[in-house]
């Protein structure tokens, strides 16, 4: 059964790859044997995975980008092609939530909004898109879109991730309908997770306890809890699943 989820040979791009739930998905991808390229906009945060995976006796290439960059985007994808030969596997975890899109939505600026979906949906059509050679060309090319429970129901004050986020959703679903079955595209959801973008409400007692009230599974997870099931749809574990959505959200969406 283990053979099923080895990905050696193989090369996954990971963007927003230097810490949190990127971070985690890099490591856990290069344990399963891929040859991992994270990106992100801190050299210094990259590279310091890089060399983590390294050290650990893997291989990885630490490429920096701003996935709102075409030109940047590119050479990502160039890069990883030149040093390992092609690109199989595409993780868009690239996102943020900034507290200026935060509010009623007649205290949220169109900026904002424009700013929020140019990151977290448009920066995943961009990296898919040049990366999409490769992946046709691949034995196995995988995408997964790391989205949200933001993408599956509404969340209040939220309004530009909660849009970018169904945005992505809809995105996965209908890349899959045109890919298929050349290249496999998934979607993870995650629930609420332990990084440093959390660390503000995890610190808030009252917000803490609304989150995991609302949490069949009582609690916020660890980052390695995501990439897990990322690992999953990158593998030939997931050879069957192509247009889905994996809520990993510790049953936030049961309810």
């Amino acid at each position: 059964m283990s053979e099923l989820f080895d990905l050696e040979g193989r090369v996954a791009v990971v963007t927003g790859g230097g810490r949190g739930i990127g971070r985690a998905i890099a490591v856990e991808l290069a344990n399963a044997g891929a040859a991992v390229v994270p990106s992100a906009r801190s050299t210094d945060e990259i590279e310091t995975v890089a060399a983590d995976i390294e050290d650990a006796g893997g291989d990885a290439l630490a490429v920096p980008a701003d996935v709102t960059d075409s030109d940047a985007v590119g050479d990502v994808i160039d890069r990883a092609a030149a040093e390992f030969g092609g690109v199989d596997v595409v993780v868009n975890n690239a996102g943020f939530n900034p507290d200026d899109a935060l509010g009623r939505p007649e205290d949220v600026e169109t900026e904002s909004l424009d700013r929020v979906l140019d990151v977290n949906l448009n920066g995943a059509y961009e990296v898919t898109h040049a990366a999409a050679d490769h992946l046709l060309a691949s034995d196995g090319g995988s995408v997964i879109n790391v989205a949200s429970v933001g993408g599956l129901v509404g969340l209040p004050r939220q309004h530009p991730y909660v849009a970018s986020k169904h945005g992505l959703v809809g995105l996965t679903k209908s890349m899959s309908l045109d890919w298929a079955p050349e290249v496999r595209v998934n979607a993870v959801a995650p629930g609420y997770v332990s990084t440093e973008l959390t660390a503000d409400l995890e610190g808030n007692d009252r917000l803490r306890q609304s989150i995991i009230d609302r949490t069949p599974l009582d609690r916020f997870a660890d980052p390695e809890e995501i990439a897990g099931p990322v690992v999953f749809l990158a593998s030939d574990a997931a050879s069957y699943v192509t247009g889905s959505v994996l809520a990993a959200d510790g049953g936030w969406t049961a309810r």
